[in-house]
Parts: structure tokens; C-alpha cells; sequence
């Protein structure tokens, strides 16, 4: 059991106090109880403390008191491994008898961090900061993790998404978004056009997919949620209407794009856009976008969207709603 002062049930209690904590930003996350994780940076280093209190005034003999700093993934199909792809380690003290409580600094230095940190459906990327004493029967272990940022900026060209779409005689839309790559804070802006319209369409909706795989091959497995969907049209179009999109991102609960992070899990978004006729047939067309973060002063958060329109020609998918 982990307590906010350490481990329990055991003969000392592990804190771990972390160099100008309190003055940086947490991350919240939701598991069986909610947790509060400070955010850290590529290539900072990891400074603090370790407070180790003896219990009732009982020595304590160890075989050695170490510290690790370890970045792992934990798939849940595959929760008897640990995949680490990070471990640093520092000896804080060697074999011998604690007779009071004691106090151990240690300071990991500029820590390559390659990889956010990322709590998904069936993925976890953490890392930790752990303290074991290692004794004869069984050793006293203590975790506390820390949460991993990293900032990119939008690549030069970020083309806008400009696509035609339809269906043979029946319909005929082209519709376009501002932008290729989103950061997390941008608004998605676009415009439907619609150009033959011979099918009896009811409402239209847009919404943003997260879809999460993990693993590969015959063991990969692939998780879609939905993160918001909203009615843009309510009632039929005619032929040369406009329909136009607005979409901040700000207010979700989003990560940045994850490829192959690893070579074990890849996160990714897509804005589907979903047409439905009187007889509830749907029409749907999926684009993928990148998601990215930025720093809180970046000039990317006073640009106005906009871009340039590249064409394309798809098709529409079809499926009858039961």
C-alpha cells in the first residue's frame, strides 16, 4: 500500500521530495483514485530527496539503499511485463543498520526523456522515481512518477486538407479544414460545400476519433473513442449552400499524436464527418490530423488559422444504420 508519506505496513515510511516541487505545473490523472504527477521536461534533471522514517525507534538493517529513475510501458493485455525503456540508478547507501531517520539527497542530470507521458486505454508510458532498501527477507519499495511533456512546433508546411467527395449521380460535397496539424489549443475552421445534392439528407454531424493500437501482428489491439461529436447541419441542403466548421480544441481532453511510440503503441485523431439521410443511411469520410504541443508563449497561439487548399478526390463509405 503507498500512502502520500511512503510505504506502509512495513518498518520505515519513504518520502520523496522533489527539488522546487511546488512550483511546478501537475498533471491529473484517473485511475482507481485521482493522482497528482509534476510535469518535467526533455533534458531536465530530476533533483530531490529521500526522507526514510524508522518506525517506533526500531533499527532498521539493509543490504543497500538505491534509486532509479525508470521510464517503462505497461501494455494491459500484457500486465506481466514491464517494457523499460529507460533506468539510471544511484546508490544512496551501502549494506548496514538505520538507527534513526535519515536523509539522502540525489540528482539524475539532464535526463534524456525521449517519450511523453501517456495514460490510454490499454497503454501506460510512465516514469518513475523509485527507492528500494533492499533487505534479506523482502525489500521496502517506494514509487512516486512524474509526468513528461514535450514541445514541437508545426513543420513548414502545413497544408490545408481540401477533398471532393460523393456518391455517383447522388451527391456531390467538397469539403476543406484550414489546416493538416492542430496543436492542442488551436481551432479547427472549415467550410462544406455542397455541390449536387439528389439524396434526401437528414443532419450532418462532425466529430473528433482517438484511436489507440497496442502491440503488433496477431496480438495487436486497437481502441477507438470518440472525444466529442456535434450536429453542423439540421435539415436538407440544397445545392450550393455553404456549411461552415469552428472547432476549438482547447476545451478536450486531448494528447498529442503518438506514431509507433517505442514500437509498441501509436495514438492518432481523425475528424469524421458523418452525413445521414431520411431512411438513417449513414455517409461518412474520415481525415486523419496530427496533434501537437506548444509552449504556453509560443506565437502559434496568436496566428490566425489559415492555409492553403490542396486538392483531392475520395469517396464517401456507406452504412445502413439497424
Amino acid at each position: 500500500m503507498q500512502s502520500l508519506f511512503g510505504f506502509v505496513g512495513s518498518s520505515a515510511d519513504i518520502e520523496i521530495a522533489l527539488l522546487d516541487e511546488d512550483k511546478r505545473k501537475f498533471v491529473e490523472t484517473k485511475s482507481d483514485e485521482r493522482l497528482s504527477h509534476p510535469v518535467y521536461f526533455d533534458g531536465e534533471s530530476v533533483t530531490g530527496k529521500v526522507q526514510i522514517r524508522l518506525k517506533d525507534g526500531k533499527r532498521l538493517e539493509h543490504q543497500g539503499i538505491r534509486i532509479e529513475f525508470i521510464g517503462e510501458i505497461q501494455l494491459f493485455h500484457d500486465r506481466g511485463n514491464h517494457h523499460a525503456f529507460l533506468s539510471l540508478a544511484q546508490d544512496l547507501a551501502v549494506t548496514g543498520e538505520l538507527r534513526s531517520s535519515s536523509t539522502y539527497d540525489f540528482d539524475f542530470k539532464n535526463v534524456e526523456k525521449q517519450f511523453e507521458s501517456y495514460h490510454g486505454i490499454n497503454v501506460k508510458l510512465r516514469y518513475l522515481i523509485r527507492v528500494t532498501i533492499a533487505r534479506r527477507l523482502s525489500a521496502i519499495v517506494f514509487d512516486k512518477e512524474i509526468w513528461v511533456h514535450s514541445y514541437k512546433s508545426a513543420e513548414n508546411e502545413n497544408e490545408s486538407i481540401k477533398m471532393e467527395v460523393g456518391i455517383e449521380d447522388c451527391l456531390h460535397i467538397e469539403f476543406e479544414y484550414n489546416k493538416s496539424r492542430y496543436h492542442l489549443r488551436d481551432v479547427i475552421v472549415g467550410k462544406i460545400y455542397f455541390l449536387l445534392v439528389r439524396i434526401k439528407i437528414k443532419n450532418m454531424e462532425l466529430s473528433i476519433i482517438k484511436r489507440e493500437s497496442t502491440g503488433g501482428g496477431a496480438s495487436q489491439y486497437n481502441e477507438s473513442e470518440t472525444i466529442t461529436k456535434f450536429e453542423i447541419m439540421d435539415g436538407a441542403p440544397v445545392r450550393g449552400e455553404t456549411i461552415p466548421i469552428r472547432l476549438p480544441l482547447g476545451g478536450f481532453d486531448l494528447t498529442p499524436t503518438y506514431r509507433d511510440v517505442n514500437k509498441k503503441f501509436s495514438t492518432r485523431y481523425y475528424l469524421n464527418l458523418v452525413l445521414v439521410d431520411e431512411e438513417n443511411r449513414r455517409y461518412f469520410k474520415q481525415q486523419e490530423i496530427t496533434i501537437y504541443r506548444i509552449t504556453d508563449d509560443s506565437p502559434e497561439l496568436k496566428e490566425i488559422a489559415g492555409g492553403a487548399s490542396i486538392p483531392g478526390l475520395s469517396c464517401f463509405t456507406s452504412s445502413i444504420e439497424q
